[in-house]
């Protein structure tokens, strides 16, 4: 097959400058970055313009995006802060991933989608895509009302993180019974197998590049080598585990995070993966995206997969917070800062797609989700802290308030003391002369 190098640049520009300017109209709008570099892919698209068309190479691209992702989702998880947490975040992230992951499966299969033996675990896969929250327009919100610290904002952080790593193990999990000739024993076995060399192989590395940061610190060749590192991961836990490719990549991440230059290879990570990769990665979400069969039907099917996502993680994230002594209006917040959907769930879609357990029909109400819970999360969340403001709040208000007092206490005691000084100084002048 002939490769024609104009028409890669023409694509690559095509996609770059559309997903940069929608994205930042997003931004300004209050919404994900993501969201506007999705709808640049629809608007450029077979969809609507006609001018990029999904190929090999495109396809590629987006691979490569979306390892690079994970790779970086993996370096910016902090694996002290998650220990810290404990069993409350993790209790309140499983609960949350089991209500969401049977509330998707029953729409599914409510609305009659999927037929033969693989009609449950393509139920399965779309609740997957539920599973896990993408917490950044929640910390987001929370920055701006001034509630990014205290128990219920660590609670929310904390188990986002946690559902992201049982979603991408579930994924795992579904992808490999989808084979009919995959025994469930072999597929656990697998599993174990992968996470248990991992961890040796995370033990024995984080001394590697200990002992390299020494040799090289801030050098241009760490971030090489963690780039090799994710791409290894990436291969052999597909090749000879069976297991998706972005595991290999997160895994290979949190291998790293504890390391001294961890944020310095995030940040290399960032150039090629937020300039380049990311924006093909959610550029060719939508150029994959079909409206032929958006019928009336599947307008039902995203009024309830958005309902049931939204409301499956106030009723498991919420509920389980009451259950672990949280009062109801702080467990009502987490339950809330978990609604939201992003990234991780348009990946976890994008290899259904690739691996036959989702058609590109799905991926119209997938995007109206991540959309409408974008918007919903933080307006839900100004109403509900402005409601119920918190004991915690209401103690950083007042000790905010009585700093602001001391401080303009201090200010005139400074002016007072510094005129009484450069009055008696001019009084003595005055004398001398």
């Amino acid at each position: 097959m002939e490769i024609n190098t104009l028409d890669i640049l023409k694509n690559l520009a095509i996609i770059l400058v559309a997903a940069k300017l929608l994205g930042i109209v997003a931004r300004k709008l209050g919404a994900p970055q993501v969201v506007g570099e999705i709808i640049a892919g629809l608007i450029v698209g077979p969809c609507m313009l006609n001018f990029v068309s999904y190929d090999g190479f495109i396809s590629g691209m987006a691979e490569i995006g979306v390892i690079l992702l994970m790779f970086s989702a993996g370096l910016g998880t902090d694996l002290k802060e998650l220990i810290k947490t404990g069993p409350v975040a993790l209790l309140v992230a499983f609960a949350g991933v089991i209500v969401s992951v049977a509330g998707g499966a029953a729409v599914y299969l409510l609305f009659g989608f999927g037929d033969g033996d693989l009609a449950m675990l393509e139920a399965v896969f779309m609740g997957t895509i539920l599973a896990a929250t993408s917490v950044s327009i929640t910390v987001q919100a929370l920055k701006e009302m001034g509630h990014l610290k205290g128990r219920v904002a660590t609670t929310i952080l904390s188990a986002a993180i946690i559902d992201d790593v049982i979603g991408i193990v579930l994924l795992t999990v579904v992808i490999g019974f989808k084979s009919p000739d995959v025994q469930p024993a072999s597929v656990c076995i697998n599993i174990v197998l992968f996470f248990v060399l991992a961890f040796i192989l995370g033990f024995a590395l984080y001394f590697l590049f200990k002992w390299l940061d020494k040799l090289w610190p801030h050098s241009r060749r760490i971030p090489i080598f963690g780039l090799v590192l994710c791409f290894a991961c990436a291969y052999c836990a597909e090749e000879f585990f069976g297991i998706a490719d972005i595991t290999g990549a997160y895994v290979a991440g949190i291998i790293l995070c504890n390391i001294k230059d961890s944020q310095y290879i995030e940040r290399k990570m960032d150039v090629s993966s937020y300039m380049i990769f990311g924006p093909v990665f959610f550029a060719s979400i939508g150029l994959q995206t079909s409206f032929n069969d958006f019928n009336l039907s599947m307008l039902w099917f995203s009024i309830a997969l958005v309902a049931v996502a939204l409301l499956t993680k106030v009723i498991g994230c919420g509920g389980t917070a009451k259950l672990c002594k949280f009062n109801m209006p702080d467990s009502l917040k987490i339950g809330v800062g978990m609604m939201n959907r992003g990234e991780v769930g348009l990946i976890v879609a994008k290899k259904g797609l690739d691996t036959g357990l989702m058609a590109p029909q799905f991926f119209a109400p997938i995007i109206i989700l991540i959309i409408v819970s974008s918007l919903a999360t933080p307006i839900l969340l100004k109403v509900v802290y402005k409601k119920w403001p918190g004991k915690e709040n209401e103690e950083a208000d007042n000790r905010s308030e009585k700093l602001a007092e001391n401080e303009k206490y201090l200010t005139q005691e400074v002016v007072g003391a510094t005129y009484n000084i450069t009055e008696d100084n001019f009084k003595d002048k005055s004398k001398d002369e």
